[in-house]
């Protein structure tokens, strides 16, 4: 059984990340190689998502997040992301638990943290085999949490290869030349030091993607952004909200640089994401950003705006005018899009 509840919402990290697992999976079954009967955990509108030489089961039944009982035994469980609803029953049950991040560390507080504290730890001591994504998540796992002896392994996630030719550009008018971003609206993202930084840019555009709702409440930093844009009259910021896959592609394939100011990542999706376009990375250091960057993004130390805007100023023509630098950072980002990810996961399955 592998969890792929996080197709709820394909807009987010966790929704792309399980995505590719499913086709992944569908490549492997529809040739034949795979050695072992899979059921996916998919929301209703992705049943048969995936072909049908694999089972599925409904993560939206509420019923089966109270009772796990309901759900048939199944030898290997793997959890893709550390903050799934859904667990393993049956003591029997082998469990691989992939964590990205311990980002509830920094963003929440008081009894709020402790308690999920409690709810990560409790999943360490169901799991059988525990995943990192990067070797900082693994760092901040061990140094934080109980690990009671249990082998915790690096497998960096995989990233989808995109096919520019399914670009397709987003309704809306885009002002060239532009710079692009992308993630949830969400404090922890850090755009709003981007608001700054354009307007020391009047003669470029920035497109921010990324969903900004939430269920139970409204999005403060949401709504601190758009207020922000419309009080200081920046005109040249743009929240796109959230985009299709083939808009994303066009945004990453014509964009003049790739901004990504993010204080707490596990892994840093859209980094790589923009180096298999051959474009500029202006990042963040913070987390695992320098770990996945590596030498190919440029970092920014901190955030005040004239500081940004140098770091960029100093790069961005040097760049372009590399062109083997740049052939590497795509051969850098291809590393990511091998089978090597699912492989290393296949070897858990087994050994389990």
């Amino acid at each position: 059984m592998v969890d792929l509840s996080a197709l709820n919402n394909i807009y987010s990290g966790f929704g792309q990340i399980a995505l590719t697992y499913g086709k992944y999976f569908e490549n492997n079954y529809k040739k034949g190689t795979a050695r072992y009967s899979l059921t996916l955990l998919v929301p209703d509108d992705m049943m048969g998502k995936f072909g049908n030489e694999v089972n599925y089961l409904s993560s939206s039944k509420r019923l089966k997040r109270r009772f796990p009982f309901l759900f048939p035994k199944f030898d290997v469980w793997h959890s893709t992301h550390q903050l799934s609803k859904f667990r393993p029953f049956y003591s029997g049950t082998k469990q691989i638990l992939t964590f990205h991040d311990l980002n509830y560390l920094y963003e929440r507080k008081g009894f709020s943290r402790y308690r999920k504290h409690r709810q990560i730890q409790g999943k360490i001591d169901r799991a059988n085999q525990l995943v990192c994504i990067s070797h900082f998540t693994k760092e901040e796992v061990e140094r934080n949490l109980n690990l009671n002896g249990k082998k915790c392994s690096v497998i960096y996630n995989y990233v989808e290869p995109f096919n520019e030719s399914m670009a397709s550009k987003p309704s809306i008018d885009i002002k060239m030349p532009f710079f692009f971003s992308i993630g949830a609206l969400r404090k922890k993202k850090n755009f709003h030091v981007l608001l700054d930084l354009m307007k020391l840019y009047p003669g470029k555009h920035l497109y921010i993607a990324g969903t900004e709702a939430k269920k139970k409440k409204k999005n403060a930093y949401a709504l601190m952004m758009k207020e922000r844009i419309k009080n200081e009259g920046i005109t040249n910021v743009t929240l796109l909200g959230g985009i299709l896959h083939k808009e994303k592609i066009w945004m990453y394939k014509n964009c003049e640089a790739f901004l990504f100011p993010s204080l707490f990542e596990g892994f840093g999706l859209p980094v790589i994401e923009a180096m298999q376009f051959g474009k500029p990375v202006f990042s963040s250091a913070e987390t695992s950003l320098k770990e996945i960057g590596g030498k190919f993004a440029y970092f920014w130390d901190h955030f005040d705006a004239y500081s940004m805007k140098s770091l960029i100023d100093n790069n961005l023509e040097e760049f372009y005018n590399d062109r083997e630098w740049i052939r590497k950072e795509k051969q850098y980002a291809e590393s990511f899009s091998t089978n090597n990810h699912f492989e290393e996961y296949e070897k858990l399955y087994e050994s389990i």
